[in-house]
């Protein structure tokens, strides 16, 4: 198998059809080429199943899989899913709204092959990205990370990259539970080109990304990839240290050398506020630290999935509940 291309779906019956009729045109287009696609319905509520038991059903593609995960476990178990079910040589993630482009998919996919020797991943980035509060939160969430981190994320990448199959297997060697891939292809260190792209409009439905699921993911993010936020509660904790000593010796000059008597009550009251602000939100970020390692110590299943359907050139084969433990054992 030359390309693996891993496709997350979540209510994307709309996108599809259509999306399989550009991947069929661009793909089959090139002779010698030998495609598979790796769906994986991430819990959707819609008709995706039966629009991905169409594309099976119509043949055009050779060799397809469908993963129907058992609930919506997000994007990136998804990811994870379809990564351990790929056999490419090479692998791609791209969405399926059709946003990113089959074409430039394909274009990605050139470029890896004529620079194989020099690059392991080519990865999109947008060449333009649209005003609005996304955008801003985004440069920032991008601006804060890698003043924090060791591992760099590159403004504006994206999912949408290919890669050969030595960066899937490190992706695969780190089964951690809160993932982040940005991250992970970032901190498995291979070779990386970037590919400037510009992304279509949506061609149907809406994004799955609401505003709190992207602080979500910005949280994971940070806590998977750098410690620093546990440094706060002790660097806070230090500079109010000083900043007490010092006002002690401000009341005691006050006191003692002016004669004055200080108000006691607001002052109390401030302090009070602030230090007790500062004591809640240190343990709100240990919290979440101690929530990844919660649900890392669980050893629960990243995701479930209910049906593994696969079709090689008509020869269809299928298996029942698979996690990401037992994955790789149906083969």
């Amino acid at each position: 198998m030359d390309l693996s291309v891993i496709i997350p779906c979540k209510n994307e019956a709309g996108s599809l059809p259509s999306l399989c009729e550009e991947l069929a045109r661009t793909f089959t287009s090139r002779e010698g080429l030998c495609l598979e696609l790796v769906f994986v319905n991430d819990g959707s509520t819609d008709d995706t199943s039966h629009a991905l038991e169409a594309v099976q059903a119509d043949g055009r593609m050779a060799h397809t899989v469908v993963i129907t995960l058992s609930r919506n476990f997000g994007k990136e178990p998804s990811m994870l899913a379809g990564l351990q079910q790929a056999t490419g040589d090479y692998l791609a993630f791209m969405d399926a709204d059709l946003q990113q482009s089959p074409k430039t998919l394909l274009a990605m996919y050139d470029l890896l092959i004529a620079h194989q020797d020099e690059c392991d991943v080519v990865a999109a980035y947008q060449s333009r990205r649209k005003g609005g509060l996304r955008a801003k939160l985004s440069s920032c969430f991008y601006g804060a990370f890698n003043s924090i981190s060791e591992t760099r994320l590159e403004p504006d990448a994206s999912d949408f990259r290919v890669f050969k199959r030595c960066v899937a297997e490190a992706l695969l060697a780190m089964p951690e539970y809160s993932r982040f891939t940005k991250g992970l292809f970032s901190w498995v260190g291979f070779r990386t080109r970037p590919f400037e792209y510009e992304p279509d409009e949506r061609y149907a439905g809406h994004s799955k990304w609401s505003l709190g699921s992207l602080l979500h993911y910005a949280t994971t993010g940070f806590v998977a990839f750098s410690s620093v936020p546990l440094l706060f509660s002790a660097y806070v904790g230090a500079l109010f240290a000083l900043i007490g000593f010092v006002y002690i010796i401000f009341v005691f000059i006050d006191a003692m050398v002016l004669h004055n008597t200080p108000a006691g009550y607001p002052t109390i009251v401030s302090l009070l506020l602030i230090v007790g602000g500062l004591i809640l939100l240190s343990l709100g970020i240990i919290g979440e630290y101690l929530s990844h390692i919660y649900m890392e110590g669980k050893h629960r299943p990243i995701y479930i999935a209910r049906q593994i359907r696969r079709m090689d050139e008509g020869r269809a084969s299928e298996w029942g509940v698979t996690t990401n433990a037992t994955a790789g054992s149906e083969h």
